[in-house]
């Protein structure tokens, strides 16, 4: 019992980020968008206000990995034709990965200083 209670978290971020991937995926597919793959980083965003920083990071890698696989030419494979596509991914991991942090560290408690306080004269 206590392992699933555990175990919840991870599943539920990868299942918000698997579901979010595969709705962008048929609108790749429809209608052959492009940059899709920043959508993902709204799920990665909520993920960090639920569960904190080091959960949204992997789902920022999870994201990753899946945009290529998914998003990107060609399909189903970790392989990008484009050389421009690496660097929009690179782009959205970075992001990802900056904006989990950002967004666990301001719904984090504040913590007391640890520096010498400075006093008013």
């Amino acid at each position: 019992m206590q392992l699933l209670k555990q175990a919840t978290p991870l599943a539920v971020s990868l299942a918000i980020i698997m579901i979010v991937t595969a709705v962008l995926y048929y609108f790749n597919n429809a209608q052959h968008q492009h940059h899709l793959v920043f959508f993902n980083v709204f799920p990665t965003a909520l993920v960090a206000m639920i569960y904190g920083s080091v959960l949204s990071m992997l789902c920022a890698i999870a994201a990753t990995l899946l945009a290529t696989f998914f998003l990107y030419d060609p399909i189903f494979s970790f392989y990008v034709s484009d050389p421009r596509d690496v660097g929009e991914l690179i782009i959205f991991a970075t992001t990802g990965l900056i904006g989990a942090k950002c967004i666990a560290e301001l719904r984090s408690p504040e913590k007391p200083s640890q520096g010498p306080e400075l006093r008013p004269r």
